[in-house]
């Protein structure tokens, strides 16, 4: 029987630990506007050069702390996770973030995503295989799902997948795969009988990214950014030991990964401290922290935020309770995508032109990446018509979309370019 520690005896293992292995952060310093370095930018929007530096210290320091049993302190021991209460992953976070370790942004998708649906779909012998090695930062995972022609509509993919003995050969094209290009493995969805309607005839897999079968060409964003690529499969074999779930539920398996992305994306829709106080600075810097009309707007920014960030904390609690995320992740993606715009439409409103072009002037131009890339949030994980068609049928219970077409065979329906 397993020895629980108790989360006071956990609690003060994890803190030795990382006192022993990591360094505190410097007590914040008081922001004042003009001074420091004024980027408001995200991981993704680094080169790629100073980005794989940072995934090789965020695997550097997954290894070690998995290591010392923390790495999956929530998971199965036959997995090589802790099998310890959700309190004390809890625990561990909270202890975690006082001190200054390496991003850990690239695991978001392997381990946020792709390891529960492993876990939920996959063989014993691909659960061996990968599970440890994602967790403890060996290998990173990347997601496969959308196409060309199956955006937000993942049901009309056409990479195709054609079985021969015990192996798959699987042939397509994948678009906007976050990560593909310092990723090891991928979890893809692809049709594998055009006989079945477009729901019906999927299956997922999960594939060696570095296979020569693989092509992976980066994407750049509006931004100047390429956290993302395209990525194109040539005759690529996979064993058919690596399949998630049976042949032909591939819709169930991407419907589990989807919900985990919605709850990940969900999940970053906090209150924002650092963000609210540049932009009461930014206010108070141009003499309009008098004026009424952005006054009302600062003060709706800030308590959407806040609102949006607790009920996130609530859904996150069903979560680590044990419960599988639920359709009501979903509006908290809406919230956090609405939320960005009223950012933007904020900045807009002050700054104006000055989020346009680089004048030089402290705090105006270096929002504009920020900006440039909140349009994308409205897409990635689903765009906000197809979140608000799942709140509507699965929460709120209304009649589904009319006109899709979700009983003749794929082979029928006329989607884009498919043979």
């Amino acid at each position: 029987m397993q020895n629980i520690p108790t989360l006071e005896e956990f609690t003060a293992q994890a803190q030795a630990f990382l006192d022993a292995n990591a360094k505190k952060r410097a007590p914040k310093k008081a922001f004042v506007w003009g001074e420091g370095d004024d980027a408001f930018t995200a991981a993704e929007d680094r080169s790629r050069e100073k980005e794989l530096e940072g995934v090789h210290a965020a695997m550097k320091w997954r290894q070690t702390k998995f290591d010392a049993g923390f790495g999956w302190i929530n998971g199965p021991t036959e997995f090589g996770g802790a099998n310890l209460p959700a309190s004390h992953d809890r625990a561990f976070s909270a202890l975690e973030a006082e001190y200054d370790l390496p991003s850990q942004f690239c695991f978001n998708i392997g381990l946020g995503m792709v390891a529960p649906t492993i876990l939920a779909h996959a063989s014993d012998h691909a659960k061996n295989l990968y599970l440890k090695k994602l967790w403890r930062g060996e290998i990173i995972g990347a997601q496969l799902f959308s196409e060309p022609g199956a955006g937000s509509d993942l049901a009309s993919l056409q990479t195709k997948a054609i079985r021969d003995g015990d192996e798959w050969v699987i042939t397509g094209q994948k678009v906007w795969t976050s990560g593909a290009h310092y990723s090891d493995v991928g979890e893809i969805i692809c049709r594998t009988d055009v006989d079945l309607p477009k729901h019906k005839g999927l299956t997922g897999f999960i594939i060696d990214m570095n296979d020569p079968a693989v092509e992976i060409r980066p994407l750049k964003q509006m931004s100047g950014a390429a956290g993302f690529n395209e990525v194109f499969i040539n005759e690529l074999r996979v064993k058919d030991d690596h399949r998630l779930g049976d042949v032909n539920n591939g819709w169930n398996v991407a419907l589990t990964t989807l919900m985990n992305e919605r709850s990940a994306i969900g999940a970053n829709n906090h209150s924002d401290s650092d963000m609210f106080e540049k932009l009461i600075a930014m206010v108070r810097h141009f003499g309009l922290d008098k004026d009424p009309l952005i006054r009302n707007e600062l003060a709706s920014i800030v308590m959407h935020y806040r609102v949006a960030g607790l009920n996130s904390a609530r859904a996150l609690a069903r979560l680590r309770s044990g419960q599988m995320p639920g359709p009501e992740m979903s509006t908290a993606k809406m919230a956090l995508t609405m939320n960005q715009a009223r950012v933007v439409n904020f900045l807009t409103h002050v700054l104006g032109p000055k989020l346009q072009a680089d004048t030089g002037e402290w705090g105006t131009y270096a929002w504009s990446t920020m900006v440039l890339n909140a349009p994308g949030l409205r897409i990635a994980g689903g765009t906000d018509e197809v979140m608000r068609n799942i709140v509507g049928e699965r929460v709120l219970g209304l009649p589904k979309e009319p006109g899709i077409d979700s009983n003749s065979p794929f082979r029928d329906l006329k989607v884009g370019t498919q043979k």
